[in-house]
């Protein structure tokens, strides 16, 4: 009996952990969900690019050492950059009317940006900065890390100004127009191909603080990271909805729990095999995701 409650108490500690950790899969599945959302295309090297940031802040902080705080910062803007470099050259000047073609020119820029932070590291895993990582909040027989609600707190707040600029602001609302008429936009006088940049900004900017919640979080960044969270985001993506926030934010935090579960119970070798079939579960019998359109007569 004792055993089994000291085994349900680590389990609910997992669970918990997987929460907090999951709000970077949130973050990066709202980049998929925009880019989708707005041009109906899949942006593969999304998350590449906010691993490139947060290392891009690492390279910087070799040069000009600077507290955290302004780390997390530069991994933001740079990611942000990326994501503009990457509407030009994979979206900006290919017909819209080929998706193949921005699909595989993505894939494409994913694959060149794994290769670089490989060449540029030797492929060897580099120390990330982190905050409250020695901090340890004990509530009874539970303790949550410091780290860990740091990044929660980030990530949320990253969320909720995102979520202002598209639900509040003149820009959200020509986002918001384009992903529904672009035609319409465009004879209203939204500029498609500004809004589109500036929307690839926006989310690189989030993927750049997710890059760097993750490195915070897991202490290193590794060049392994790249494929995996692409991965993770596009299963975050589907499980919520495509073209759904608060799908992917809730889809977010769910597989972050579900894969600490999967990790407390089957082992780390066996964990990202059960969020596949978690995602093919969601696929069975909610083909939609969770915020799915529902379906009737137009």
């Amino acid at each position: 009996m004792e055993d089994f409650l000291f085994d349900l108490i680590d389990l609910v500690q997992s669970v918990a952990d997987g929460l907090l950790f999951g709000t970077t899969y949130a973050m990066i599945g709202i980049g998929f969900t925009l880019i989708f959302g707005v041009m109906d295309k899949l942006n593969m090297s999304y998350a590449a690019a906010a691993i490139a940031g947060a290392y891009s802040s690492i390279a910087v902080f070799a040069v000009v050492p600077a507290p955290a705080p302004v780390v997390f910062a530069i991994a933001a803007v740079a990611a942000g950059i990326f994501g503009y470099v990457i509407y030009l050259l994979c979206f900006r000047f290919i017909p819209l009317a080929s998706p193949l073609a921005t699909l595989m020119a993505t894939v494409g820029m994913l694959l060149l940006i794994d290769e670089i932070i490989v060449h540029e590291t030797d492929g060897m895993p580099q120390p990330y900065p982190a905050l409250f990582d020695d901090v340890m909040v004990e509530l009874g027989p539970f303790g949550l890390r410091g780290d860990l609600m740091f990044v929660f707190a980030v990530s949320v707040v990253s969320m909720a100004v995102l979520l202002y600029l598209i639900y509040r602001t003149r820009l959200g609302i020509a986002t918001r127009a384009v992903s529904q008429q672009p035609v319409a936009a465009q004879l209203c006088g939204i500029g498609l191909e500004r809004t589109n940049a500036m929307t690839f900004v926006i989310t690189g900017v989030l993927g750049g603080v997710a890059g760097a919640m993750i490195g915070a979080a897991v202490g290193v960044l590794s060049p392994l990271l790249s494929i995996p969270f692409t991965v993770k985001g596009l299963i975050v993506t589907v499980i919520g909805g495509l073209g759904s926030i608060p799908g992917a934010i809730i889809a977010g935090l769910l597989v972050g729990a579900f894969e600490n579960m999967f990790q407390f119970l089957r082992g780390v070798t066996e964990r990202d095999m059960y969020v596949m079939l978690l995602l093919f579960v969601f696929l069975f019998l909610r083909p939609g995701g969770i915020f799915s359109p529902s379906a009737g007569r137009d």
